[in-house]
């Protein structure tokens, strides 16, 4: 099998990895001046295009057309990011189902700018072999999205790379250290990246890497610090100086970076000095980490919440962890170290790089996928719930989230109008109760269903989840064997919540949830028992007298009434007393039906009939 190299796509930093062949041990190539980390910078000049170190240096001079952090961008519609763009000096207008990047005098995607990113992280590989890479295990942060996810498969085909496998970052961290230390047990990964935040809950024995349980935040990282650092200079500016700069974009860059070199050198220093030269002044300024302790203190305990759903999803305490593993070069932030160690009771282990690990961890599974490597086996999750919206808007789940994928699920589903030919299919991601609240993911149609009575059709769906979290979905009329199918791949533009949200909110709204989708079934049972009850008065009210069907009609008409109220308990017994009241009535048209069958066949069909199924014959009284 060709060569398959292990990419870490980050949003600050981006680096490619292999696994040497002579140890079995992964590296990190570097490029010709010896540096592991490509900075995921890219400037767009008017004589071409820059990317990494070069492109980083541009930031201040040219900063319109000077691209960073483009991955908070990856995958995500406008309505997702709009908020975020004022932090960004280059512009971000709509586009068709993707963001667009105003560059100059052009645009581009965020996929196109990852895709500069990994051809360069190509041909630093392709330099270290002398040989062509075509193929790549690239990783993303555990709780992206299918958008999030396909629009980084789009980056690798744009950068000529095959992306054999997306890998989560928190998974690809635990491959490395397994690889180095052969532990078995239970892992808490936390992943503190520039821009986004994991947690991954995994169990190590026998060499097989299982994913309990998942969580996180996909616009919370390393950037959003360097954020309130800045707002903070800002202010302190104001005051001292008497002049704002928060719309000198030059002097914004320049800020950013200063705060990121600060915080950067706080990890290890208790105090550090700014010097910052602009037009009309330059500003001095001491910091402390304490300083910048107060400043992150809230980003930083926003990460425990994720970290405490993902050990309850596994059904495991903090206390169960054997080990407690950091990823991501904003662990390196020591009140980051603190919080982690006072949630699980026990210090987190950073023996291998954290800037590195999830590469190197990348490139393991390239190995295994390569053949290279064959005791060790990865078993991922999908991080949010996939499901089919039903009658009234309510959520059948046919796959939670935390299921270890490859998987697949099926259900059984029908009509609930009479003579329904064509039954829509709309495909939902999230944890919420009803349909409304979920991401749209797709919607496509069976078609050709014959004419047949409400609940007659018998409709299997079933899905099916690939190793990269691409969903299959087909849907199949058993008895015509009519059938559709669909790839779900989500365009980039569908509005959405933000996805980090949703477990969250499914906690914050679970008893609204609920009774919303208790109130749906006691209007569709309502429903159904109307529709039976107007046909059964229509073919078979004369068999009643005149005083039952009246009784029947009032029941019929307190359902309706009640029916639209939102008194989930009133319509059960409206419901249950219209049951009730044309019992008799079933009762006569079942007799009726019955001595009409046997009365339009011969009595040696009915006596032969009975034969063939063992039934003794009937006597002549009893018929």
């Amino acid at each position: 099998m060709s060569r398959i190299v292990g990419i870490d796509l980050g949003t600050t930093n981006s680096l490619v990895a292999y696994v040497d062949a002579t140890t079995g041990l992964p590296r990190v190539i570097p490029d010709r001046e010896g540096q592991a980390l490509l900075p995921s910078v890219v400037a767009f000049m008017p004589d071409g295009v820059l990317v990494g170190a070069a492109a980083k240096r541009q930031l201040v001079r040219r900063p319109e057309t000077t691209v960073y952090s483009v991955k908070r961008l990856m995958g995500r519609g406008y309505e997702d990011v709009k908020d975020e763009l004022c932090y960004f000096p280059f512009k971000v207008r709509p586009g068709d189902g993707v963001v667009r990047i105003r560059v100059g005098d052009r645009e581009v995607t965020p996929p196109e700018v990852s895709a500069i990113v990994l051809k360069a992280l190509k041909d630093r590989a392709e330099a270290h072999f002398g040989e062509p890479v075509e193929k790549a295990v690239v990783t993303v942060p555990a709780y992206f999205n299918d958008g999030q996810r396909q629009a980084t498969k789009d980056a690798g085909r744009i950068a000529g790379l095959d992306v054999v496998r997306i890998v989560n970052e928190p998974t690809a961290a635990s491959l490395a250290y397994g690889l180095q230390r052969r532990r078995e047990g239970l892992i808490a990964v936390y992943d503190l990246g520039g821009g986004t935040f994991d947690i991954s809950i995994l169990r190590v024995k026998d060499d097989v890497f299982e994913v309990l349980a998942t969580n996180g935040n996909t616009r919370l990282g390393g950037d959003d610090f360097d954020r309130v650092i800045v707002i903070w200079l800002l202010d302190d500016i104001l005051a001292t100086h008497g002049v704002y700069l928060g719309r000198d974009q030059e002097a914004m860059q320049e800020l950013r970076l200063a705060a990121e070199a600060a915080k950067i050198r706080l990890s290890t220093e208790d105090r550090t000095a700014l010097t910052l030269p602009f037009d009309a002044f330059t500003y001095h300024r001491e910091l402390t980490r304490v300083d910048v302790e107060a400043l992150i203190d809230k980003l930083v305990e926003s990460t425990l919440a994720p970290c405490r759903m993902a050990l309850a999803d596994a059904g495991l305490a903090p206390a169960d962890m054997d080990e407690v593993v950091l990823v991501g070069g904003s662990t390196r932030v020591p009140l980051v170290r603190r919080r982690v160690e006072a949630l699980f009771g026990k210090a987190p282990h950073s023996q291998l790089n954290p800037d590195e690990v999830v590469a190197m961890g990348a490139a393991v599974q390239a190995q295994i996928l390569a053949g290279g490597i064959t005791d060790m086996l990865l078993l991922d999750v999908t991080p949010l719930s996939l499901g089919i919206e039903t009658l009234g808007g309510i959520v059948s789940v046919l796959i939670p989230r935390n299921t270890t994928v490859p998987t697949s699920a099926r259900e059984m589903f029908t009509t609930s109008v009479d003579g329904q030919t064509v039954v829509d299919m709309h495909v939902v991601q999230g944890e919420r109760e009803l349909a409304k609240d979920c991401r749209s993911l797709a919607r496509f149609e069976l078609r050709g269903v014959d004419p047949m009575p409400a609940g007659m059709p018998k409709i299997e769906v079933t899905f099916l989840i690939d190793a990269n979290g691409i969903l299959q979905v087909t849907a199949k009329e058993l008895r015509t064997r009519k059938a559709a199918a669909i790839e779900v791949k989500p365009t980039y533009g569908l509005s959405e919540a933000d996805v980090g949200r949703m477990v969250e909110d499914s906690f914050t709204y679970a008893e609204a949830d609920v009774e919303a989708r208790l109130l749906i079934e006691a209007r569709n049972e309502a429903d159904t028992v109307i529709t039976h009850v107007e046909r059964a008065l229509r073919q078979g009210g004369e068999l009643v007298s005149a005083a039952e069907r009246e009784r029947i009609r009032v029941a019929l008409e307190a359902l309706r009434q009640t029916r639209g109220a939102d008194d989930r308990q009133r319509i059960h017994e409206q419901t249950t007393a219209l049951n009730r009241a044309t019992e008799h009535l079933a009762e006569v048209m079942m007799d009726a039906a019955l001595k009409g069958a046997l009365g339009s066949r011969r009595a040696t069909e009915i006596i032969a009939g009975g034969a063939e199924r063992g039934e003794s014959p009937a006597s002549p009284e009893a018929s």
